[in-house]
């Protein structure tokens, strides 16, 4: 971590990459919808594709931070920012995050609860709650791709997929049962 600071900070200056940091987390923040998990997308091709401010594996370990903290998922950012540009790199994303959900939901709150019986606005609704779903699909798929990368964890996957679909656990339950099969499979799987 220490060099890819030295290397953020020597390219374009602390300043600039917190700049960088609150204006690709604004854009991120803008297009939360129903989920954090709907953004991941989103996220993991501009912060290790384009920006290439992380790789796979430190963005994988990003997300799972923030699935096994309290709070929204959406704190996976902080994260990345701490990892960007250490303490101030995680405030300015976090800041990034939440302000415009912050501002498309207090200016207009008003007048969607006036309106909230007007079709137009439903269809809307209804049509953005499908797209959130579909891109909460995305993020299993581009999760999914870089966790499960062999026999052992394609079979913690699917003890936790059967656990899900069996015994409907909430996320919490579902990430300790899967973390016990973990501890279980893996040596198992593994030869030793």
């Amino acid at each position: 971590m220490e060099t890819f600071l030295l290397r953020a900070d020597a390219t374009a200056g602390t300043e600039s990459v917190l700049v960088q940091i609150l204006l690709f987390f604004t854009k991120a923040g803008a297009f939360v919808f129903g989920s954090g998990l709907a953004i991941v997308p989103f996220l993991q091709q501009g912060v290790v594709h384009d920006l290439r401010w992380l790789n796979d594996h430190q963005f994988l370990d990003a997300v799972a931070v923030a699935l096994i903290t309290p709070g929204p998922v959406v704190i996976t950012v902080a994260f990345i920012g701490y990892l960007v540009a250490g303490t101030a790199g995680a405030i300015v994303a976090a800041i990034g995050i939440f302000l415009p959900v912050y501002i498309f939901t207090i200016i207009p709150a008003p007048w969607f609860r006036r309106h909230r019986e007007n079709p137009q606005l439903q269809a809307f609704a209804a049509g953005a709650t499908a797209a959130a779903s579909g891109a909460i699909a995305g993020a299993v798929v581009v999760l999914g791709q870089r966790a499960i990368f062999d026999i052992p964890t394609a079979s913690i996957g699917l003890i936790g997929l059967v656990l899900l679909w069996r015994f409907r656990l909430q996320e919490p339950i579902l990430v300790a049962a899967a973390g016990i099969a973990g501890l279980v499979v893996w040596p198992i799987l593994r030869g030793g």
